[in-house]
């Protein structure tokens, strides 16, 4: 071939190779640009899920953790019923981390097979109707009608409870979420006094009567209502906390602004002072005593 020939063919080459090397550079930068953006929106929409949205948080032991108002709240029916029932907070620890097993703490209405509720329990297998399993006190009340039947259920392993309640294929699962349901447990049950916090968007309205009557059928305690207050004289000052969180973790649902126990006094808010109760200045009320404000 001739040397000028030659000569075009490998500048014809090189500018191929030119050209093959710049469209794959705009290729990876604009791969990479794509990236960030996903990774900028993914980034947002996390920080608005863990800080931005309404949120509550449950802190006892050092240690803390976040569920959005609706798990808060199916946790609170789970620790009140346990309460009411005269169960120990070790119950509710093994009740709650197992609805978070099973549900993530939602009242979901599918599941496997016939599976539906908080625990996912089946129809066929005699935990009752589908209606009966999703009003969340009834499936809570059958979970612990099983559990106490269990006997030594207090100082076993939460993999062994929920082989025997569940009869879970996975029972090793159940042990991933023992301190959540731990942390919880104890923070609505009153044994981490002022554990228990929610940033909430304000209430337009409040109610309650509402309130009241959900308190006295999960949790077994009646109070009385006064205009835009709910007050409750608890027996113990651990019961006061146990009812105190229950109104806070309860407050999304009925629309409480205001929770007092004692000199202590949670503030529905959207900024970190939700998570926190402040101490109340001047006259309070007695230790035992929970006040409940509504707008």
């Amino acid at each position: 071939m001739p040397a000028r020939t030659r000569r075009g063919v490998v500048l014809a080459e090189e500018h191929h190779h030119s050209r093959l090397r710049k469209l794959v550079t705009r290729i990876v930068l604009l791969a990479f640009a794509i990236g960030l953006v996903v990774a900028g929106v993914l980034g947002i929409q996390g920080i608005r899920h863990n800080f931005g949205g309404p949120r509550c948080q449950a802190t006892a032991l050092g240690q803390s953790v976040t569920f959005d108002p609706s798990q808060t709240a199916y946790a609170a029916t789970i620790a009140a019923v346990a309460e009411k029932r005269g169960l120990p907070a070790r119950a509710a620890t093994i009740a709650i981390a197992t609805a978070i097993q099973e549900s993530k703490l939602r009242n979901l209405r599918y599941g496997d097979r016939d599976s539906v509720g908080l625990f996912q329990q089946r129809p066929s297998q005699g935990w009752g109707t589908v209606e009966q399993i999703l009003d969340p006190v009834y499936a809570t009340n059958k979970f612990y009608d099983a559990l106490v039947k269990i006997k030594g259920y207090e100082g076993m392993r939460i993999t062994e409870i929920a082989q025997k309640v569940q009869k879970s294929a996975y029972p090793e699962a159940y042990a991933d979420h023992e301190q959540e349901g731990r942390l919880l447990a104890s923070t609505l049950m009153g044994h981490s006094p002022a554990g228990l916090g929610c940033r909430l968007d304000d209430a337009a309205e409040g109610n309650p009567g509402a309130l009241g009557e959900a308190l006295s059928t999960e949790q077994g305690v009646k109070g009385t209502v006064r205009g835009k207050t709910f007050t409750v004289d608890a027996p113990s000052e651990r019961v006061a906390w146990a009812t105190g969180a229950y109104a806070v973790a309860k407050a999304s649902q009925f629309g409480a602004t205001k929770v007092r126990v004692g000199e202590r006094e949670w503030t529905r808010t959207r900024d970190s002072d939700g998570w926190s109760w402040r101490q109340v200045k001047g006259k309070t009320a007695g230790k035992t005593t929970v006040t409940v404000t509504f707008p």
